[in-house]
């Protein structure tokens, strides 16, 4: 015991130079989530340095096999209205880009002759229960069958084709007849944002962040319209 006493204070002199102890709580608030603390604060810092600039995320990509994919909890979701057409609500969908799609090989994916989106749908069994449930996320009551299930980024824009986070329930067009069916404004802005992409008047990533920042107005913002 007498051995033990005498050691103490060299261990605790030791301890206090190398600065190898602290006053940390069993939680460990000044150890382990040190590191994670400082990491989280740099990209707040970024992102509110430039709102105008999203971060689009990057999905799975085409896989063989799709299954039904969770969604936001029921009433989490509001549209936005530009020029009143609907926008999807940024914080449930801001989008997800395809890895498999890329600037460098456009050719050979979405601007490749015979198209390129018919492989890699998921099928109607998977997306019919998915609407369902996005619908609710959105607190959409009007008719599915005038809603389109839209990808944000739309898939010969290179958008991932079963992330959540790209897919939401598209209300019809002001003005569209209930019972009239799917029939939006957004298709023919995925079709010349297409075309202006493979033509290489855009390039992808402009592209991408244009339509899914505002549809509405993703024509206009590249000078396209």
């Amino acid at each position: 015991m007498r051995s033990i006493r005498s050691a103490a204070p060299s261990v605790l002199l030791s301890c206090l130079l190398l600065a190898g102890c602290s006053s940390a709580s069993p939680g460990g608030t000044s150890g382990s989530s040190g590191a994670g603390g400082p990491a989280a604060a740099p990209a707040a810092t970024a992102s509110a340095s430039d709102a105008s600039v999203q971060t689009i995320p990057v999905g799975a990509g085409p896989q063989s096999t799709y299954t039904v994919q969770q969604q936001p909890p029921a009433g989490s979701c509001h549209y936005r209205y530009e020029q009143r057409e609907p926008l999807p609500d940024p914080k449930c969908t801001p989008g997800a880009t395809s890895p498999a799609v890329t600037q460098q090989n456009l050719k050979s994916t979405i601007c490749r002759p015979g198209g390129y989106t018919k492989g890699i749908r998921p099928p109607v069994s998977v997306t019919s229960k998915e609407k369902k449930l996005n619908a609710a996320s959105y607190g959409y009551t009007g008719r599915l069958g005038d809603a389109e299930y839209d990808h944000l980024l739309s898939l010969q824009l290179g958008g991932d084709p079963n992330d959540p986070r790209n897919l939401w329930v598209e209300p019809a067009d002001p003005g569209h007849k209930s019972g009239g069916g799917i029939n939006n404004k957004k298709d023919p802005v995925e079709t010349k944002l297409h075309t202006a992409v493979c033509a290489g008047k855009v390039t992808l990533a402009a592209a991408q962040q244009a339509i899914a920042s505002d549809w509405a107005t993703a024509l206009a913002k590249l000078g396209l319209n």
